[in-house]
C-alpha cells in the first residue's frame, strides 16, 4: 500500500511538471483524458486504416495521389490534401527507387533502321506501336534475363519472357507471346533499342514473317524507348530489388506474379486516367 502510494504521488508529481511546462491546467489535463476522441479524430483514425490496407496491398508502392484514388474507388469522400496529411502522420509512402545520374544522353543514330517512333508514346489505338526491351535479374543461381513487350496504347505488357541466356531467342519469346495474345490484324510498329538481340539477322527474319515494322532508338539514349525502360524502373523499385531470389524460376514466379496478378489489372497509371491497363482497355471497349 505504501509503495502504491508513493507511485501515485510520483505520478501526479510528473503531470504537474508536465502541465507546468506545458502551460495548461491539470484539471484541464485530467478532463482531456475523459473526453472521447471528436467525430473527426475517428473518421481520421477509419480512413487512415482504408488507406494502410490500400498501400500494403500495392505491396508499399502507392503514394499519396494512388490512395487518394483507391479511398474514391471505395465510396469514400475526401481530398487529396487530407490524404497526404493522413498518410504524412501514420507514416505510409511510396517506396522511392534510385535516382538516375544525370547527364547527357544525346547518342548516335542507328545505321540500320530508323527511329521511327520518335518518342511519340501516346498512341490511341491498341496495337499500333508496341515497345520491347530486355534486362537482367539476379538470382543466388546466376542472372536470369527478362525481355517484356509493351503496347504503348495502354502501357499494357503483351508479352514477356524469362531465361537463363541473354540471347536472341529470349526477346523473340516475348514477342511470339504478344503476337499470340493479341493477334493484330494490321502492322505494328516495333520499337527497341540497338541492343545486340535487336540488331541480329534473327529478330529481323522474324519481324518480316509477321508483318511488323522495327523502329530503333538511337545509340546510348534511353529516353527513346522511355516506356519500357519506366517499366524495369518501376519492377525493379517494387518487386526484384526487394527480394533475394534463391533461383532462377523464383525469379520466374515472382516475374510473373508482378505482371499478370499486380501491373496489368491492378496498379494504377496516371496516364491512364488513375485506370490499370487491363481496365482502361476494358473501358475503351464499352
Amino acid at each position: 500500500m505504501k509503495y502504491a502510494f508513493i507511485a501515485l504521488h510520483r505520478l501526479q508529481f510528473s503531470v504537474r511538471t508536465m502541465c507546468r511546462l506545458l502551460r495548461v491546467h491539470p484539471s484541464g489535463f485530467y478532463a482531456w483524458l475523459k473526453a472521447p476522441l471528436s467525430k473527426r479524430a475517428i473518421e481520421d483514425r477509419r480512413q487512415t486504416e482504408l488507406l494502410r490496407s490500400s498501400w500494403e496491398d500495392s505491396g508499399k508502392v502507392y503514394g499519396y495521389r494512388k490512395l487518394h484514388d483507391d479511398l474514391l474507388d471505395q465510396g469514400e469522400t475526401c481530398c487529396p490534401n487530407r490524404v497526404a496529411r493522413l498518410t504524412r502522420l501514420a507514416g505510409i509512402k511510396a517506396q522511392i527507387g534510385y535516382m538516375r545520374r544525370p547527364g547527357s544522353y544525346g547518342g548516335k543514330p542507328s545505321v540500320a533502321v530508323d527511329n521511327t517512333l520518335d518518342r511519340q508514346f501516346d498512341v490511341e489505338v491498341p496495337d499500333k506501336a508496341w515497345v520491347t526491351d530486355i534486362t537482367y535479374i539476379r538470382t543466388l543461381e546466376g542472372f536470369a534475363y527478362l525481355a517484356v513487350v509493351i503496347d504503348l496504347y495502354s502501357r499494357r505488357v503483351i508479352g514477356w519472357a524469362l531465361q537463363s541466356r541473354q540471347a536472341t531467342d529470349v526477346v523473340l519469346q516475348a514477342l511470339l507471346s504478344a503476337l499470340w495474345r493479341r493477334k493484330p490484324k494490321q502492322p505494328v510498329l516495333v520499337h527497341s533499342d540497338q541492343g545486340s538481340q535487336f540488331t541480329s539477322m534473327d529478330w529481323a527474319a522474324f519481324l518480316k514473317q509477321h508483318n511488323l515494322v522495327h523502329s530503333m532508338s538511337r545509340r546510348g539514349n534511353c529516353h527513346d524507348n522511355a516506356v519500357v525502360e519506366s517499366f524495369f524502373n518501376l519492377l525493379k523499385r517494387e518487386r526484384i530489388r526487394r527480394r533475394v531470389y534463391r533461383s532462377r524460376e523464383d525469379a520466374r514466379r515472382d516475374v510473373f506474379d508482378y505482371i499478370e496478378m499486380f501491373y496489368n489489372p491492378k496498379r494504377k497509371h496516371a496516364r491512364n486516367g488513375m485506370l490499370s491497363p487491363v481496365d482502361f482497355e476494358r473501358q475503351q471497349k464499352i
